[in-house]
C-alpha cells in the first residue's frame, strides 16, 4: 500500500508557504521549456537562422510545419503526416500552441492547460518520427511531456511565475 507524505506548508507572512529547493528546479525546468516552445515561435516567425532561414520565416510567406512534415513520408505515420504540411490552418493552429505553452509556460500562469496543450503537440511530433531512429520507444517528445505533467501536478507557476496572482488563485483553469 503506497505512503503519502504530505509536506507542512510554513507560514512565512502574508498567507505564503516557504518554497523548497524542488520547487525552484520546478520553476527552472518550467521556464526552460517554455522557452523552448516560445523560441520555436519566434525562430519560425522572423526566421533568425537557428532552424529555420530568413527566407523560409512565416512572415515571409514561409510555412512553419512544412520542413518537419513533409520530411516524414518514410516514417510509420508519413502519409498521414506528409498530407497536413503546408496547410494554412496547421500552420496557424501550430504556431498559436508554440506561442500560447511558451508564454504560458514561462509566465507561469494556465501552467496546466499548456502542459495538456504542449503534451498534445508533443505527442504528435513524437508520432510523426516513428519509427524513432536511436531508440525503440523514448525520445525527446516524450520526456518533455513527462516534465509537463510534473509540471501541472506540482504547481510550478507559483515559484517564479505569476501563478499567485489573485485572478490566477481565483480562476483554477489558469493555474
Amino acid at each position: 500500500m503506497a505512503t503519502t507524505i504530505h509536506r507542512p506548508a510554513t507560514d512565512i507572512g502574508a498567507g505564503k508557504a516557504a518554497r523548497t529547493p524542488a520547487d525552484y528546479v520546478w520553476a527552472v525546468a518550467r521556464i526552460a521549456i517554455g522557452w523552448v516552445f516560445l523560441w520555436a515561435f519566434l525562430d519560425k516567425t522572423f526566421g533568425w537562422g537557428f532552424a529555420t532561414p530568413a527566407d523560409r520565416a512565416w512572415i515571409a510567406g514561409g510555412s512553419p510545419t512544412t520542413g518537419f512534415l513533409k520530411g516524414t513520408g518514410e516514417h510509420a505515420l508519413g502519409g498521414f503526416f506528409t498530407s497536413l504540411a503546408g496547410q494554412a490552418w496547421v500552420d496557424w493552429l501550430f504556431m498559436a500552441g508554440l506561442a500560447g505553452v511558451g508564454l504560458a509556460l514561462v509566465l507561469g500562469v494556465g501552467t496546466r492547460v499548456a502542459a495538456v496543450a504542449g503534451t498534445a503537440m508533443l505527442l504528435l511530433m513524437w508520432a510523426a518520427a516513428l519509427p524513432l531512429e536511436t531508440n525503440p520507444f523514448v525520445d525527446d517528445h516524450i520526456v518533455y511531456a513527462i516534465v509537463l505533467a510534473g509540471l501541472a501536478l506540482t504547481g510550478a507557476g507559483t515559484t517564479l511565475g505569476l501563478g499567485n496572482l489573485p485572478v490566477v488563485r481565483r480562476n483554477g483553469w489558469l493555474k
